[in-house]
């Protein structure tokens, strides 16, 4: 696609959707993923690395942490920002469907859903709409967390889980928002869901004394008790919401 002038709607979306993507930190022209997504909506990467730093400077959650983007903005920017900060579910959708069309594929197709995996008769559309979002969610907390775990710091992708603070199941409204999620590592999300940790409002691991009933097994000392009372390591940015980590201590935590 020929470079343009001025960012148009679809391309300002895709760049919101990079900017949930990638380390605020990171980014970079030469970052291989403002590289591969310049690439794809016809700009070049430092025209893309700068939108993701105008994304920046309108996060509040960055502001209140003292991490500035770039100065400047379009008009445009903040448009795009007021209208899907916030309102994650159709963000997520709305922009991986533009990127498809961008590269002249089906969403199913850029998201490598394999629909063999679907019930018969059930509606395709929303099945699929759920499966991208689940994949944009665990994208941008992953990305958040630098691919580590927040308590243990484990960083083998294929162990590490985009856990939900609120469950899927119980508010559909923060399904996808990046701050209803922590990354963990598949042990620990386990855990976490069934009540046997949880994160406190201060940021900090709070083991189940159902947990530490088994104290005496070496195994559970050493995935469990030694990190009671530590402090999780903070995402780049998406700060898990306080709100919902209190939810999970008063309603979920095996206190």
């Amino acid at each position: 696609m020929a470079k343009s002038k001025n960012w148009t709607r679809e391309q300002t979306i895709v760049a919101f959707n990079v900017y949930c993507k990638i380390p605020f930190k990171n980014s970079s022209k030469t970052h291989p993923t403002i590289i591969k997504f310049a690439n794809i909506i016809g700009r070049s990467p430092s025209a893309l690395n700068m939108k993701v730093g105008n994304f920046g400077r309108l996060d509040p959650e960055l502001q209140k942490r003292g991490i500035t983007g770039l100065a400047n903005g379009s008009k445009l920017d903040e448009v795009i920002w007021n209208e899907f900060h916030g309102n994650w579910d159709d963000l997520a959708y709305e922009s991986e469907k533009l990127i498809s069309q961008f590269q002249n594929k089906t969403i199913i197709e850029t998201n490598e859903i394999d629909l063999t995996d679907f019930p018969e008769g059930k509606d395709v559309e929303r099945l699929v709409k759920t499966r991208v979002n689940q994949n944009f969610f665990r994208s941008s907390v992953l990305s958040s967390y630098y691919q580590k775990c927040c308590i243990t710091g484990i960083c083998i992708s294929d162990f590490l889980v985009a856990s939900h603070i609120i469950p899927w199941s119980l508010n559909k409204a923060e399904r996808i928002n990046p701050r209803n999620g922590l990354c963990l590592n598949s042990i620990h999300d386990r855990a976490f869901d069934k009540g046997f940790l949880t994160i406190t409002a201060d940021y900090e691991v709070k083991i189940s004394d159902a947990i530490c009933e088994h104290k005496e097994n070496e195994s559970i000392a050493d995935f469990f008790l030694k990190y009671n009372k530590q402090k999780i390591s903070l995402p780049d940015k998406f700060l898990p919401s306080q709100e919902f980590l209190k939810y999970h201590t008063d309603n979920i935590f095996r206190g």
